[in-house]
């Protein structure tokens, strides 16, 4: 984009922001609908980016392409170095410029990350819990992680407890691989109980998600071990969800049925929540109503490691944090740290090493699976479920 200039009749040359006028030009700009032709018109001159920090047209963009960027109430440029100390005698109009030129980059770079090409992918990093299972660890949510409904020639699947009430939900609460992810569906695959009479499919009447993040302690949101499947720590009160979907009706098919969001979304903080709201079909020996879902996958694509979130706040405040050239990490850079680095850098280096342990065990431990033995699931006979 080249810089507009008219000529006056005195041979001058006059920006075309002073020629058309502050306020027309700020409804010019406001039409742009990409963050490059932000970027653009920013690098046009000094005058026209001072124009666009000034507006806060970058961050103005993401947040429409975005709602969910309206949580943050602060942008934050992490390097690895130490930042600069502020300087005493910089007046209060030049911090605020300042501020505002930090968070230009910032959003510039956030409004690219939003509507990148970067193809998307399963998110989630492993199970924080479900809100019951009738048998553990037989029929835990960790089974959801396995694309197939049989291992090892057992079934592999979630089973909530059983109950009377056919319009009773359940939930599937899962960490996602980073705390910043733009997420444009969900699948999920019911599972039908093939060893069952009639191979009944326990598929929910409908599905609704829920993104958000934890105000759990460090640790207690951790793998699912306990017979509980963590039933405290996925309880609503220790989170906060940022976006909730519209309800999606779930067909009652053993196939892999995808919940497309109506836009994509900003999943601040790294946690979605599976709502399964109805149950259709009761098991003939104990006349209650299940669900039982054999796969799960959360799609999107991980805005990490150039952007971080902070809401460790005690206010719920959430800190945009951006890192430059975090993306050219190599993995000594991750494993060794030196004391020279920023506070910010080490609590990058801090969260990596979690992610990677926790991606590994994952890798290396996966689902749990049945023991072999017998052929009967749970010692029951193939015309019944073990719910």
């Amino acid at each position: 984009m080249e810089e507009m200039v008219v000529d006056d009749s005195g041979g001058g040359r006059w920006d075309f922001l002073d020629w058309v006028g502050p306020d027309t030009s700020s409804c010019i700009f406001q039409l742009l609908d990409d963050p490059a032709d932000l970027a653009r018109a920013a690098a046009v001159s000094r005058s026209w980016r001072r124009f666009v920090i000034d507006h806060e047209f970058c961050k103005t963009l993401c947040r429409r392409i975005c709602p969910e960027v309206a949580n943050f109430t602060r942008a934050v440029v992490v390097t690895r170095s130490p930042p600069a100390p502020e300087r005493a005698s910089e007046s209060s109009r030049d911090t605020e410029f300042r501020t505002r030129e930090r968070d230009h980059v910032v959003y510039s770079y956030l409004g690219g990350a939003l509507v990148s090409a970067k193809p998307s992918m399963d998110c989630i990093l492993h199970c924080i819990g479900a809100s019951s299972t009738d048998y553990f660890p037989e029929e835990t949510i960790d089974n959801t992680l396995e694309p197939r409904d049989r291992v090892n020639h057992r079934p592999s699947y979630w089973s909530s407890g059983g109950h009377e009430d056919p319009d009773a939900p359940e939930s599937l609460t899962y960490r996602l691989s980073s705390d910043l992810c733009m997420i444009d569906e969900v699948r999920v695959q019911p599972f039908e109980a093939f060893f069952q009479t009639g191979n009944p499919i326990y598929a929910s009447k409908a599905v609704r998600i829920r993104l958000g993040h934890s105000n759990l302690p460090p640790g207690e949101e951790s793998f699912v071990t306990d017979e509980n499947e963590n039933r405290r720590a996925i309880a609503d009160e220790n989170y906060v969800w940022t976006y909730t979907s519209p309800e999606f009706p779930m067909l009652p098919e053993n196939v892999l049925q995808t919940f497309k969001l109506p836009r994509p979304v900003l999943c601040i903080g790294g946690v979605v929540k599976i709502e399964l709201l109805g149950r259709i079909q009761k098991q003939a020996s104990d006349h209650k109503y299940y669900i039982c879902v054999c796969h799960a996958q959360v799609i999107g694509r991980s805005l990490s490691p150039e952007f971080m979130v902070d809401i460790s706040d005690p206010a719920d405040y959430s800190i945009l944090k951006y890192l430059p050239g975090a993306s050219n990490l190599r993995i000594e850079d991750i494993i060794n740290s030196d004391a020279k680095d920023s506070t910010e850098w080490h609590s990058l280096v801090s969260r990596y090493r979690q992610m990677r342990h926790v991606a590994m065990v994952n890798m290396l431990l996966g689902p749990v699976q049945f023991m072999d033995g017998d052929d009967d699931v749970g010692g029951v006979t193939d015309d019944d479920m073990y719910m």
